[in-house]
């Protein structure tokens, strides 16, 4: 038989009406369990991202109070102090070398004088000769003026020019050293102080992040327990669809046995009215109740998904305040206390060049000044040589009486030459004791513990940086998770919510074919034939709502049964009814 010709017996028959608004259900409980198979599965895909989304945010706050963060904040919060210290120690060595340059600067005067004066000496040495062989006899000796002089002249002139050049060479050693340091104090003057104070700020805003992040544990919990809950309480609404489905059917099913009821012609004609109106309202009645509970558990179902979307956006926002953001742009406190440790790593690698050009100058100063200390004993050696033939010279001076005239100007130019060589080599000699004693603090600066000491903090940064990146690196694994889950999760669940927008229309065409059933059904004067005794039995034993059972009682009261019967529909009732502790625990189970 053809459909045209199924559909032309179907509306010839008196039962045809009712017969179409068995069919028309049809669509309802299609729309409904392809709604709710749909929002099913997108719950369940939405549980499974916020799971593993409520996972990464309880395990952020573990990252904060990892041993290798401890350590690495232990650490540079070392590193940010010997940093201040050996800032403080260059003040010190730049005093230090300042004071070097000018008191070498100061010694400059008394050696020049110190030239002049054996330069002189040198002149009185060929005057006095020249006179002695003016005046010589064979009984007289004229060493003294013709060849100790000369021979005085000739050593203190030598001494005085390697001390000289000695000299020089250690002012432009301390030069060098002074150029050396004015461009250390250009790239480094606050380098080190400066690094001590961003890592003091960095670190102190991960003790900040990580104090919020303790006492947001709290809240941590609570948002991760309240998730749960929700994950519970929408797969409980969403039983809604699977609960009208069944309803609709059972519907569907009453409406068929009346149809075949009454196309049988078994009734008398004085009871088909009252069969109908018995069968036929009771199935409007739970085609009406099954509509209203839809509509309202409809509604319980899509605020439970807007509550989980409501929750998931809880936790960025939670998350961001305690952890900051992944991505361009962001910089949490870790990622902060990270980029400083990089910069002060740098610092320290710069400083530690820096700091091995003054080494080497340093040593030369402190090489330079030991060797013009060794000349200090021949300079003093010339002084006492020129007392010695200062006092010769008088003597031989006072022996020769009247003819010693002229050499006696001589020995008297000597002994003055002999005043301002003292005189001169004593302010020589103090300038050099005080520069060696200063070139000595310079030089213990500059090679003693804070060249070290520059290394192993460059070191140590660089270390605490390996630690700070495996921290920094799972918490930003962390924030890029919630920054990808996160909004998926939220459009996924507020998709959800959204597509009940429509449910209303199916509840529509629910009380359409419910009014139009009660059109059809009128209610009848008499209770229901005793001959539906065993239709209104077969009616009640397929429900699987209480309900449904309800509704049935209200308008039927219950079905005579025997005991056996009635424990054998409840537990048919009870096998039918879905287990709310399994829907929990297994999604697809209900879901599909």
């Amino acid at each position: 038989m053809t459909a045209l010709a199924r559909l032309s017996e179907t509306a010839a028959t008196p039962t045809a009406p009712l017969r179409t608004i068995a069919q028309a259900l049809a669509d309802p409980r299609d729309r409904i369990e392809t709604t709710f198979v749909r929002v099913g599965a997108r719950l369940s895909e939405g549980a499974g991202i916020l799971s593993r989304v409520t996972k990464v945010f309880e395990a952020l706050p573990a990252e904060l109070e990892s041993p290798q963060l401890e350590e690495a904040s232990a650490r540079l919060a070392d590193v940010g102090q010997q940093a201040r210290a050996i800032s403080e120690q260059f003040a010190v060595e730049l005093a230090d070398l300042t004071q070097l340059v000018g008191v070498v600067a100061a010694a400059e005067h008394p050696i020049a004088a110190l030239r002049r004066t054996i330069k002189m000496m040198g002149i009185v040495a060929i005057n006095a000769r020249v006179v002695a062989a003016s005046i010589v006899g064979d009984s007289d000796d004229f060493d003294v003026f013709t060849t100790d002089i000369a021979q005085l002249s000739e050593n203190a002139n030598r001494t005085i020019q390697e001390f000289t050049t000695l000299y020089r060479q250690l002012s432009a050693e301390v030069g060098q050293a002074a150029h050396q340091r004015a461009q250390f104090q250009t790239a480094h003057a606050n380098s080190l102080s400066e690094l001590a104070a961003n890592m003091d700020g960095a670190l102190a805003a991960v003790a900040r992040q990580r104090a919020v992040s303790v006492e947001g544990s709290a809240e941590t919990g609570r948002v991760s327990r309240q998730i749960v809950g929700r994950i519970g309480s929408a797969v409980m609404a969403l039983q809604v669809g699977d609960a009208t489905r069944q309803r609709i059917e059972h519907v569907e099913a009453g409406i068929q046995i009346l149809c075949d009821l009454l196309d049988t012609g078994t009734l008398p004609e004085d009871e088909i009215d009252r069969a109908q109106a018995a069968i036929g309202g009771l199935q409007a009645s739970q085609l009406a109740g099954a509509a209203q509970s839809f509509q309202a558990d409809v509604a319980e179902a899509s605020d439970a998904l807007r509550d989980l979307s409501s929750d998931a956006c809880a936790i960025m926002s939670h998350s961001r305040s305690i952890y900051g953001e992944s991505g361009v742009g962001a910089e949490a406190p870790l990622t902060a206390l990270s980029s400083a440790v990089r910069s002060a790593a740098v610092v320290l690698l710069d400083c530690e060049t820096e700091r091995s050009k003054i080494e080497q100058v340093a040593g030369a100063v402190l090489n330079t000044v030991d060797a013009l200390l060794g000349h200090v004993e021949a300079v003093q050696e010339i002084e006492s040589n020129m007392r010695l033939v200062s006092l010769n010279a008088a003597v031989k001076c006072a022996q020769l009486g009247p003819r010693g005239a002229a050499l006696n100007v001589i020995a008297r130019q000597l002994r003055e030459l002999t005043g301002e060589t003292v005189a001169a080599a004593e302010a020589a000699m103090t300038s050099l004791h005080e520069a060696a004693r200063l070139a000595k603090s310079f030089g213990s600066a500059a090679n003693g513990e804070s060249t070290g000491r520059v290394g192993q903090l460059e070191h140590e940064a660089t270390s605490a940086l390996g630690l700070l990146q495996g921290v920094d690196g799972s918490l930003a694994t962390a924030l890029a998770t919630l920054e990808r889950d996160g909004p998926n999760v939220i459009a996924l669940l507020s998709n959800a919510a959204e597509t009940f927008a429509d449910q209303n229309a199916i509840s529509e065409s629910m009380s359409d074919l419910h009014l139009r059933l009660l059109a059809l059904c009128p209610a009848a004067d008499g209770p229901p034939p005793p001959a539906l005794a065993d239709t209104i039995t077969k009616l009640w034993s397929a429900y699987t709502m209480d309900a449904e059972r309800r509704i049935h009682e209200q308008m039927l009261g219950a079905p005579p049964s025997t005991p056996s019967q009635v424990a054998a529909l409840e537990a048919d009732g009870d096998q039918a009814a879905p287990s709310t502790d399994d829907s929990e625990d297994d999604l697809d189970a209900l879901f599909f």
